[in-house]
């Protein structure tokens, strides 16, 4: 990327921004936390020499927010001077069209190979089914017949009867509800369907998730993150909270903490690692593009892919 000078006019307005609010440069990159001499590379849109693109973005944001200018307009002059002209496609040559009917050869054979192999299953079917219909009849059949199964609801709420008893007896007095597993596989009756109250379907599934204990809410979750190359980084928890967003500088870490999930955005990703709760863990490769990277961290402490939300965070 070339110097683009000062007619993007992004330095003028970052350094009208700045005088009006009465900030000096060495003033300005305190509040920054970045070296003087980014804040004058800013201003004189230096842009080589604060490095890849998705830096110099990171300090435009972060020195527009300081002094109130409209970080996506600054951004968006920013993308547009920096970004190549499109070829020209109307020059590319055109291959001429040539049509062969041979080319229709091969899809009317497969069609035909299809309607083919379709009438030989069918005369098989036909065949098969046939021959089935004419065998003798070779008698009467033995009828297997279910056990009748009582229709009172009080029959219906018994637990079922001991693996010991025979022929699904009923178990003795003082079994209660103990029972095998294979005997409650053999006495299934429509109580399993009626729930244990008698009551319909419906009334059990409702009872059955009046039962069931409410989802444990979220606990705050540490991650650190640990910065082997400059790195740009934005943190933010599930409430939107900006937990940290900054340039995390070589050979330094950073703990955070909140409630989770955690959305994170990391500009440099080959030079940042992170551990989730003292455990390191590991950025997918689906989530990254290029060097950066845009990930979710779940509240069991796993990292997901997330969608990205823009330049605006």
């Amino acid at each position: 990327m070339a110097d683009t000078g000062s007619g993007t006019g992004i330095g003028a307005r970052l350094r009208a921004g700045r005088e009006k609010m009465g900030l000096t440069q060495l003033q300005t990159a305190e509040k920054l936390h970045v070296d003087p001499k980014v804040v004058d590379n800013l201003e004189a849109e230096a842009f080589d020499a604060l490095g890849a693109p998705v830096f110099v973005r990171g300090h435009l944001r972060h020195y527009a927010e300081l002094i109130g200018e409209q970080t996506a307009q600054l951004l968006e002059i920013y993308t547009a001077a920096t970004q190549p002209a499109p070829p020209d496609l109307t020059k590319l040559p055109k291959a001429a069209r040539t049509s062969s009917p041979s080319r229709l050869a091969v899809p009317a054979l497969v069609v035909l190979i299809g309607f083919v192999l379709l009438g030989v299953v069918w005369w098989i079917v036909k065949s098969v089914g046939g021959s089935a219909d004419d065998k003798p009849n070779r008698g009467p059949q033995p009828v297997v017949i279910a056990p009748e199964v009582s229709r009172d609801p009080a029959v219906l709420d018994e637990p079922a009867g001991d693996a010991g008893a025979p022929n699904g007896a009923a178990a003795p007095a003082g079994t209660g509800a103990r029972t095998s597993a294979t005997g409650a596989s053999s006495a299934a009756t429509p109580a399993a369907v009626r729930g244990a109250s008698g009551a319909p379907p419906a009334a059990g599934a409702a009872a059955a998730s009046a039962a069931t204990p409410p989802a444990r809410t979220g606990k705050a979750m540490e991650v650190t993150l640990r910065f082997a190359a400059d790195s740009w980084v934005e943190v933010y928890d599930a409430n939107g909270e900006k937990l940290f967003y900054d340039v995390g500088t070589a050979d330094s870490s950073r703990t955070v903490s909140g409630t989770p999930p955690f959305r994170v955005h990391v500009a440099n990703a080959p030079g940042v690692t992170l551990d989730v709760n003292g455990k390191r863990a590991a950025v997918p490769a689906n989530a990254l593009k290029g060097d950066e990277a845009q990930f979710t961290i779940n509240r069991s402490g796993r990292i997901v892919r997330a969608v990205p939300q823009g330049d605006g965070g």
